[in-house]
């Protein structure tokens, strides 16, 4: 509810601490509620959501107790910094779509980076038209996929694991939008002609991500019919690699529609 800002997290705070507090409890469940959102946004929008609600940790701690030594323990400490100022925001360097990608394959392939630490990263880094730019979801989607890839000898398939983990910054930054998830798709497309188009490979991956719900069927389909000029290299291979998956996904469709 709090990362749809369905309710305000004063209101939620508020009433939701109002059995904890007699039995010190209250501040504890707070300190999981956020580390649970920050495993959906960044520690920067956590905090900022925290401090746009103006409460305060003392009516949430059994009288007496350390509000700084609480947060310390709790891993919270990133509450109480401040926002950075606008004007820190507007001097981010645009990155390159090279710097983006070697960056994005350090912190998921090297790093094994957790999701609220690329978030982070990302937040610190980029700003909102950056992170929407065809540019952005390219390199992050060529850096997922190519850390599920697997190669034994002659051989290669898809770590799905790797593709589940990843799933929470795909949805976010992928945001359920036709036009973004086709540009994941033509990444990964262009990742998969690196590989000279290894058999099943790209079929594996369109299921997982099928299955995960982070590309949905019109954007299947957009791609499918995809025309553009400029993503048409190994577009006939790795459209003849997937007959089978877009068959059984127009049978599916009118089985659903027969129903």
């Amino acid at each position: 509810m709090l990362k749809e800002g369905g309710i305000s997290m004063r209101e939620l705070t508020t009433e939701f601490s109002k059995p904890l507090l007699p039995v010190g409890r209250a501040g504890v469940l707070l300190s999981e509620i956020l580390h649970l959102l920050c495993k959906q946004m960044s520690h920067k929008k956590v905090g900022a959501l925290w401090r746009e609600a103006d409460l305060s940790w003392k009516d949430f701690l059994p009288e007496g107790e350390d509000v700084h030594n609480f947060l310390l323990e709790q891993k919270l400490d990133f509450i109480e910094s401040d926002s950075p100022c606008s004007s820190e925001a507007l001097s981010k360097k645009e990155l390159s779509a090279e710097e983006l990608y070697k960056r994005l394959e350090k912190l998921i392939i090297e790093d094994k980076a957790s999701d609220e630490q690329i978030f982070d990263w990302v937040e610190a880094n980029l700003d909102e038209s950056q992170m929407s730019s065809p540019t952005f979801l390219r390199a992050l989607m060529t850096a997922v996929c190519k850390a599920a890839i697997i190669a034994d000898s002659s051989t290669f398939r898809v770590d799905t694991a790797v593709i589940k983990q990843r799933v929470p910054i795909l949805l976010k930054y992928l945001d359920s939008d036709t036009e973004k998830e086709l540009q994941a798709l033509y990444a990964l497309q262009a990742s998969i002609v690196k590989l000279d188009q290894p058999a099943n490979l790209l079929r594996m991956f369109f299921d997982c991500l099928y299955d995960e719900e982070v590309i949905s069927e019109d954007a299947f389909y957009k791609w499918e019919s995809s025309k553009d000029p400029a993503e048409q290299n190994g577009k006939g291979v790795a459209l003849k690699s997937v007959t089978a998956f877009f068959t059984w996904l127009r049978e599916a469709e009118e089985e659903s529609e027969d129903n």
